[in-house]
């Protein structure tokens, strides 16, 4: 089964590299991996933090030395995409840029290396599919074709209605739970923003998470298995039943 899952994915990668550039650059990411000027998506369009968020700008920032302010990059970043709806525009990153005080191409460098960071417009739920190897044995391919069929989007597409975006990231962590997907929340800005993992889902369970957001509800996240208890076996543990024995010890009065 597994040689069979691996010559599948050898020739996914193959037709990639067949079409063209441009085409190619947006099967294994999210977002581009250049930057082309748009109407909403140039160096010259004002950018500035809220007033709410330039408080926790500074908060950020008191927990480095003052002359290692570059190393607010990541959360800086983070905190201006929740901002954004989900996205980074280049005058964002300018922004952040200013802030830390480097050249701007410093803040680009984390931006395009990090999968984190989308550089091109994402819906206000923006769903991650796991596609590392445990979860793809478990079904992730059929978990992404049931999101991508069920919403009438491609990957990286944003809906018509402007909810919902459909991505892969490689390793979750939580491989046990496999297959699992991740919704990031973007719906109500930096302040309600949220980024939960649903894990045990099938394809019919995640088409129940996405209709569930549609109508502005919370499904519960975790594992979707009710048979299991966070990352433990179906029905309870089989081992270690009881109180753990302590640690042994020398009697340190008889030495």
């Amino acid at each position: 089964m597994l040689g069979r899952l691996a010559a599948k994915r050898l020739l996914e990668i193959r037709q990639v590299f067949r079409q063209p550039p441009s085409q190619a650059s947006r099967s294994f990411s999210t977002a581009l991996n250049y930057h082309l000027d748009s109407p909403d998506n140039k160096p010259d369009l004002p950018w500035e933090f809220s007033e709410a968020n330039k408080s926790k700008v500074k908060e950020i920032l008191s927990y480095y030395p003052s002359n290692y302010k570059q190393s607010a990059v990541i959360p800086l970043l983070d905190l201006a995409q929740q901002q954004q709806g989900g996205w980074l525009p280049v005058s964002a990153m300018n922004a952040v840029a200013k802030v830390i005080e480097v050249a701007p191409i410093r803040v680009y460098e984390v931006a395009t290396f990090y999968s984190m960071f989308n550089r091109a417009k994402v819906g206000k739920y923006h769903l991650l599919v796991c596609g590392t190897t445990p979860c793809m044995i478990r079904g992730s391919r059929d978990i992404e074709s049931a999101l991508l069929d069920h919403l009438g989007v491609k990957r990286g597409e944003v809906t018509k209605d402007g909810l919902f975006s459909v991505g892969e990231m490689e390793c979750m962590g939580c491989c046990v739970n496999a297959p699992m997907i991740t919704v990031a929340d973007y719906s109500n800005g930096s302040e309600g923003y949220t980024y939960n993992y649903f894990e045990d889902v099938t394809p019919e369970k995640v088409v129940e998470i996405v209709e569930k957001l549609r109508k502005g509800e919370k499904p519960p996240h975790g594992t979707q298995n009710p048979k299991r208890i966070k990352c433990g076996p179906e029905g309870g543990n089989k081992t270690l039943l009881g109180e753990p024995k302590p640690p042994q010890f020398r009697d340190l009065d008889a030495c």
